[in-house]
């Protein structure tokens, strides 16, 4: 018997459908099956609502019914437990999610007999120190500090591994996981980086000065990035708003020692994924 957990998107309605009826052929097969509050309410199966503080202890697995934002859920949900990750792709674009819908049960029954790879992704550990104490957390994507809507162009003091290398003068800065290099980083136009590699990737949002590039870095570094001055940054990591930064608070972003672990079936190579989704084929 595996224990198995669910994340649906909520607001697709054919998500909910399936991860009904997967929860119901899970545990016709005998397997435990875990939903976070949302999802057990929404699949009408509240004795399965799990304690999100418990919700990945001797967890075997995690489907995901939706698209990468899904799969985004999943890593805030287990952290740096290393749970395998298997996306059902119910998005648009997809990046992570590795089958269709119609294809689930096949995969989960294959995933579960041990028949599929493990793809590592790295994972940003990021500390956040502000007027509140400090917090830690797991990003897949990214950490990004940025501008309030009341404020204007602000100042980020950024130090890597202790030492100080420029001041931004930008909307904001991202730091990007090669897996995030596809997502906020690429809409600002920084560089895709194919996510075998370790490395960390520092960019800036509407920079005000004339070094304006993506920076590249070694996974190994510490980038620690500090508001300089009175106007207030917001801090999110993965999508998800954290906290208000003033003069002198600060977000350290390393390389987490544990990746997220994406299940996998067969040969899926960066550049057939980047060819599919920008409909590069057909050029």
């Amino acid at each position: 018997m595996a224990a198995v957990g669910l994340i649906v998107h909520l607001l697709r309605p054919e998500a909910v459908e399936l991860g009904r009826d997967l929860t119901g052929w899970l545990e016709g097969a005998g397997h435990e099956v875990r939903l976070p509050p949302g999802e057990a309410a929404a699949t009408g199966r509240p004795r399965l609502e799990a304690d999100p503080d418990s919700f990945v202890e001797d967890l075997d697995m995690i489907v995901t019914l939706g698209g990468d934002g899904s799969i985004l859920r999943a890593v805030e949900l287990t952290g740096e437990a290393g749970v395998p990750i298997l996306g059902v792709d119910f998005g648009r674009l997809g990046y992570l999610t590795e089958v269709q819908p119609a294809g689930a049960r096949a995969a989960i029954e294959r995933a579960l007999a041990g028949d599929h790879r493990i793809e590592p992704r790295l994972l940003l550990a990021v500390e956040v120190t502000a007027a509140d104490g400090t917090s830690r957390h797991v990003a897949l994507n990214e950490a990004v500090v940025e501008r309030t809507t009341e404020s204007n162009t602000i100042r980020l003091a950024v130090y890597a591994d202790g030492e100080l290398f420029t001041t931004y003068a930008a909307d904001g800065l991202i730091v990007a996981t090669p897996t995030g290099s596809t997502a906020y980083a690429f809409s600002v136009r920084g560089p895709i980086i194919d996510p075998a590699h370790r490395a960390l990737l520092l960019t800036p949002v509407s920079p005000h000065m004339l070094f304006d590039r993506s920076l590249v870095v070694a996974a190994e570094t510490t980038l620690r990035l500090v508001v300089d001055g009175h106007r207030t940054a917001t801090v999110s990591v993965d999508g998800r708003r954290l906290a208000v930064l003033g003069d002198g608070d600060a977000v350290v972003c390393t390389a987490s020692p544990h990746p997220a672990r994406l299940v996998t079936f067969g040969d899926r190579r960066f550049h057939q994924v980047l060819k599919a989704k920008f409909g590069l084929n057909d050029r």
